[in-house]
């Protein structure tokens, strides 16, 4: 049986080499199989990791899948500081160096057009989380009620603990409203001002549960394609649009190798591209 070859990013040819950093899933050394103009950057990994049966029930497993998208993007990291890649899937897996090479010839035009469009260009992620104020703490247990027309040593008639908690109830949603109100607009005027700073831009699903590994609430989670010369005028406009008030949030990740912005889509056999978060599970594929 063919060994299996875990294929992280797809090149064209290039003379320094795969960087010695590169160290892919199971601390095995990345290396290129070149073939028809293209290169794909490899590694040989464990048939009882990543057999079509083994790597459903290890996709499973968190702890294994964070690791894998850590070595996976460690090496599509060190290969795109040293030329353009098409960066492909979590758990890319082809048979042998000929399957790497049916890889190649299945998806040729695909990959340069890609190549093509995305040479020179980085992606930076931008997350806006809203971080209202708290609920108030839950009704305290009840007191015993005032006579009628019985007065506080101010002469005003005695607070009723419900009461109080009722109020404190309403103005904390009132507070909380405004904050999402807030939130909202900041991020369409985010998404707006960057996609005219950027090439590209992608809009994900807010992330939540155990994606979201931040505090707060995901409002906003883009991406966007910016020429790599740009990329410190785009993070200087993220800094201007950016409030210093509290109530909402704004994270900056980047710069990565195009992940969102890779377009395989309309290609059956080759893997559509996935995205660098090492919580996002994706099923690989064996035996091309």
């Amino acid at each position: 049986m063919n060994e299996l070859l875990y294929v992280y990013a797809v090149t064209r040819p290039f003379e320094v080499g795969v960087p010695a950093a590169a160290t892919g899933v199971g601390g095995r050394p990345a290396r290129p199989v070149e073939h028809n103009g293209l290169v794909a950057v490899v590694s040989d990994v464990r048939a009882e990791d990543f057999e079509e049966a083994p790597l459903r029930e290890r996709l499973e497993d968190l702890e294994w899948l964070a690791a894998t998208a850590r070595a996976h993007e460690s090496v599509v990291r060190a290969v795109s500081a040293v030329t353009g890649v098409v960066p492909l899937r979590l758990a890319t897996v082809c048979r042998g160096e000929s399957g790497v090479r049916r890889l190649l010839d299945e998806g040729h035009r695909r990959f340069t057009t890609n190549l093509d469009r995305l040479e020179g260009r980085v992606e930076w992620g931008v997350k806006l989380y809203a971080e209202p104020d708290p609920e108030p703490d839950r009704a305290p247990a009840t007191a015993p009620a005032p006579a009628p027309g019985q007065q506080t040593q101010g002469g005003e008639e005695a607070a009723s603990p419900g009461r109080d908690y009722l109020r404190r109830r309403l103005r904390s949603r009132q507070s909380r409203e405004k904050s999402w109100a807030h939130a909202d607009a900041l991020a369409r005027r985010l998404h707006t001002e960057l996609s005219r700073c950027a090439d590209g831009q992608r809009l994900h699903r807010p992330q939540s549960g155990q994606l979201a590994r931040a505090s707060g609430v995901n409002v906003l989670n883009a991406a966007f394609l910016v020429r790599r010369e740009e990329s410190d005028a785009f993070v200087g406009q993220v800094e201007r649009l950016t409030p210093r008030d509290a109530g909402v949030r704004v994270e900056l990740t980047g710069p990565w190798a195009p992940y969102s912005f890779a377009d395989l889509s309309d290609q059956p056999d080759a893997p559509p591209p996935g995205r660098r978060d090492e919580q996002e599970a994706h099923e690989g594929r064996a035996g091309v």
